[in-house]
C-alpha cells in the first residue's frame, strides 16, 4: 500500500499536538493565516480513524465535518482523498446541507428543498433541541469538526451551540478559526448587535467548557513565499484582539500603507501591461474587491477586453452541473449500471475531463438503487429538485483567474493576488458617517493581503455605477440609479431571473433549444434580455423579456424577475412606469439543470423527467433601445 503521506510535508510540533488529541477532547485552534490548517485536520482525522487502540478509533460515520462554503468542503475532501490513510470516508459537508439532512430525518413529509437557507438553519436548531439526532436511524456524532468557527454568527451559532450542548457528555470536538480573519459581522445590520455577536460563540464555548477546553495555536505560516506575500502578517496577533476604534483605525491604515507600496502598483485594470499580464501569467491569480459593485464591474471590464475569468458566487448558491439533465434526457432507463452511466456522460461535451469513477460513486451514494449496484434516476432527479444534489458532484473550477469579494475569498489561495484599493479611514469614515465598522474593514483587508503565495500587487479601483436597491428595501433589486430619483439606468442580474417553469424555446422548438445551448452557449458570453411587447403579465409586473443569444431565444424572464422590474420602474405611487426596450450588458454564469413538471417537459418534446438546461445570468445590465442600441432612459 502506498503511503498517503509521501508527498505531504510533515507534521510540525503545534500541528502534532493538534492531530494527536484524544477523540473525547475539546479542542479550540487559532490558526493563522496560511498555517496549514487542512492539512492538520486532515491529519487529526486520519488520527481518530486510525488510533492505536480500536476501542478508540472511530468510524467514518462517528465524525461531523462542518465548513461555511461548498469550495472548502471540496478542498477538505480531496486533501482527504489524497492524502488520508483512514479517513477517506469521512465527509465534510456545508452548514445547509447537513442541516437539510437533519430535517429531513425528523421530518421526512416536510418540504425542505422550498425553504430558505436561513429557515432551514432555524428548523435544524429545533429538531436537535428535540432529539432528532437520536431518532429512528440517526446516530449523534461523536466527534465534531468545525471550520473557521470566528464566522459563527446568528443562527448557526445556534446550531452548532445547541448541538454541543445537548451531547456535551459524549462528544468531543476540534475546532479551528482565527479571530482575526472574522470578515462576516456586516450581516448583522445593528453595529452595537455585531459588536456583541462578534466573539460571543468562543465566548460561550470558554464559558460551557471552563475545565476541559484544550486551546492551542499554529502561528507557523506555510503559504506566503515572498516578503510582499508576507507583508501582513505580523498584523494578525494584534487583529485578534483589536476591539478600541482607535486601535483599529491604526491597523487599517498599517495594513493599507503595506498594500499601497510602491512596488505593488499596478495601475488601472484596463491598461494594456496588466491585460497582458493577467492573459499571459500561467499560474492561478485573484482580483480581490471590497463589495460585490466592484466585483460585478471588474467582471465586466475584463470580459470587454477578452479576459477569460469566473466570477466568484454567493456561498449559498449551488447551480447543478448541466451534464445531469442530459444524463436524465438521454435515457429512458429508470436506473443505470455504472457502464452505462460512463457512456452516457461520455456522450456530453464538457468544458473538462470528467472523472467518472469519481462522478459514479458520489451520485450512486446519492441515488443508489435498492440491492443493486445502480444508479436510481428518479432519487437523482429529486434530489435535484429538493435542492440536495451532492456538492462534491459540482463542477470543478477549472479558470485560473477569480474575481471574487474578499469574503467569498476567505480560506482559499492564489499565486497572484490583485487587491482594488482600499479607501482612506477619513473615506470611509465620509462615506458611512457612524455606521464604519473599522475593526471588521482591517479585518478584511488583512484576509486579502493574506491570500497570496507569491505576488501581492494593488489596482485603481474602476469607476463605479450608483447602485440602489428598489423600494430602498434590504432584499430589494439592485438597479442602477442616479441622483435624481427618479433615474433608472439598468438593473443587476441575479440567478432566478431565468423562468424555470417551463423549458427555454417551449412555445417554439425546446428540443433545437436545448442543442444551442449545449453546443453554443457558453460561460462569459453576453446575452440581452428583450421587450416581448408592452402589455405587463399582471398587475405588479413588467411585460415579459426573452432572453437572446445570438439573435435565438435561450430563456424567458422569470415572474419574480417580472415583479422586482415592476418595483424598480414604479419610482412612486403616481409614477407611470416605462419599460426598456432591450436590457445589455449581462452575460452567462453558467448552464445548470433545472427541474419542473413531467408535463412541462413532455410538452416541449424533452421526454418526462421534468429537467433540462437553462442559463443562469449575471451582470450589471443597462437599458438600451432597440434600433440604435442608445442608452434609454426616463
Amino acid at each position: 500500500m502506498t503511503d498517503a503521506y509521501l508527498d505531504s510535508p510533515p507534521l510540525t510540533g503545534e500541528q502534532r499536538a493538534v492531530a494527536e488529541q484524544p477523540w473525547d477532547a475539546r479542542v479550540l485552534v487559532t490558526a493563522g493565516a496560511g498555517a496549514g490548517k487542512t492539512h492538520t485536520l486532515v491529519r487529526r482525522l486520519d488520527a481518530l480513524c486510525g488510533h492505536e487502540d480500536p476501542e478508540e478509533a472511530l468510524e467514518a460515520a462517528d465524525i461531523l465535518v462542518l465548513t461555511f462554503s461548498r469550495a472548502a468542503a471540496r478542498e477538505l475532501r480531496e486533501r482527504i482523498a489524497r492524502h488520508g490513510e483512514r479517513a477517506r470516508r469521512v465527509r465534510a459537508q456545508t452548514f445547509d446541507a447537513w442541516a437539510y439532512g437533519v430535517l429531513v430525518q425528523a421530518y421526512p413529509d416536510g418540504e425542505w428543498g422550498a425553504v430558505g437557507f436561513d429557515e432551514r438553519i432555524k428548523a435544524a436548531i429545533g429538531a436537535i433541541e428535540k432529539g432528532a439526532l437520536e431518532a429512528g436511524d440517526a446516530v449523534p456524532p461523536t466527534h465534531v469538526v468545525i471550520d473557521e468557527v470566528q464566522d459563527l454568527l446568528g443562527d448557526r451559532r445556534e446550531l452548532v451551540e445547541a448541538l454541543l450542548d445537548r451531547y456535551q457528555d459524549s462528544c468531543g470536538f476540534t475546532l479551528v478559526g482565527d479571530a482575526a480573519q472574522s470578515v462576516y459581522g456586516f450581516q448583522i445590520d445593528d453595529l452595537d448587535e455585531r459588536a456583541a455577536e462578534t466573539g460571543r460563540f468562543l465566548e460561550w464555548l470558554r464559558c460551557s467548557f471552563p475545565d476541559d477546553l484544550v486551546e492551542l495555536h499554529l502561528t507557523e505560516n506555510f503559504r506566503a513565499v515572498t516578503p510582499e506575500a508576507r507583508a501582513a502578517l505580523p498584523c494578525g496577533p494584534r487583529l485578534q484582539q483589536v476591539a478600541d476604534a482607535d486601535e483599529a483605525a491604526t491597523l487599517y491604515e498599517e495594513l493599507r500603507d503595506l498594500l499601497l507600496a510602491p512596488a505593488n502598483g499596478l495601475g488601472d485594470l484596463t491598461d494594456p501591461f496588466t491585460l497582458d499580464g493577467l492573459r499571459s501569467f500561467p499560474d492561478t491569480c485573484a482580483i480581490l474587491t471590497r463589495d460585490n459593485r466592484q466585483a460585478l464591474v471588474v467582471s465586466g471590464l475584463l470580459h470587454e477586453h477578452g479576459v477569460e475569468h469566473r466570477l466568484r458566487r454567493p456561498l449559498e448558491d449551488r447551480p447543478v452541473p448541466y451534464w445531469v439533465a442530459e444524463l436524465l434526457r438521454r435515457t429512458e432507463a429508470t436506473g443505470l449500471t455504472e457502464d452505462r452511466f460512463r457512456s452516457l456522460l461520455a456522450e456530453i461535451p464538457l468544458p473538462y475531463e470528467p472523472k467518472a469513477t469519481v462522478l459514479w460513486t458520489i451520485l450512486r451514494r446519492a441515488a443508489r438503487a435498492t440491492g443493486r449496484n445502480v444508479l436510481d434516476l428518479e432519487r437523482l432527479r429529486r434530489s435535484v429538485a429538493d435542492g440536495r444534489f451532492p456538492d462534491d458532484a459540482a463542477d470543478p473550477e477549472t479558470t485560473r483567474i477569480v474575481v471574487s469579494t474578499v469574503h467569498r475569498a476567505k480560506g482559499l489561495e492564489f499565486d497572484r493576488v490583485i487587491v482594488l484599493a482600499p479607501p482612506t479611514v477619513a473615506e470611509l469614515h465620509k462615506r458611512y458617517k457612524d455606521e464604519s465598522d473599522l475593526a471588521a474593514e482591517a479585518r478584511a483587508l488583512y484576509v486579502a493581503m493574506t491570500r497570496a503565495r507569491q505576488d501581492l500587487y494593488y489596482a485603481v479601483s474602476p469607476e463605479l455605477p450608483m447602485l440602489r436597491r428598489a423600494g430602498g428595501r434590504k432584499n430589494g433589486r439592485r438597479y442602477v440609479g442616479g441622483w435624481r430619483p427618479y433615474d433608472r439606468y439598468g438593473v443587476v442580474a441575479e440567478a432566478g431571473d431565468v423562468c424555470r417553469d417551463n423549458p427555454p424555446g417551449h412555445e417554439t422548438d425546446a428540443v433545437a433549444t436545448q442543442a444551442h445551448l449545449l453546443e453554443q452557449v457558453g460561460p462569459g458570453q453576453e446575452v440581452v434580455w428583450r421587450k416581448r411587447h408592452d402589455l405587463p403579465m399582471g398587475e405588479y409586473q413588467s411585460p415579459p423579456y426573452a432572453l437572446m443569444h445570438e439573435g435565438r431565444e435561450i430563456g424567458e424572464a422569470s415572474e419574480r424577475f417580472r415583479q422586482e422590474l415592476f418595483q424598480v420602474q414604479k419610482v412612486s405611487r403616481t409614477w407611470d412606469p416605462w419599460w426598456p426596450e432591450e436590457i445589455h450588458g449581462i452575460r452567462i454564469d453558467t448552464l445548470e439543470t433545472v427541474t419542473g413538471s413531467a408535463a412541462a417537459g413532455a410538452n416541449a418534446g424533452l421526454g418526462d423527467r421534468g429537467a433540462w438546461i437553462a442559463p443562469r445570468i449575471t451582470g450589471i445590465g443597462r437599458y438600451r433601445r432597440t434600433e440604435d442600441n442608445k442608452e434609454q432612459r426616463a
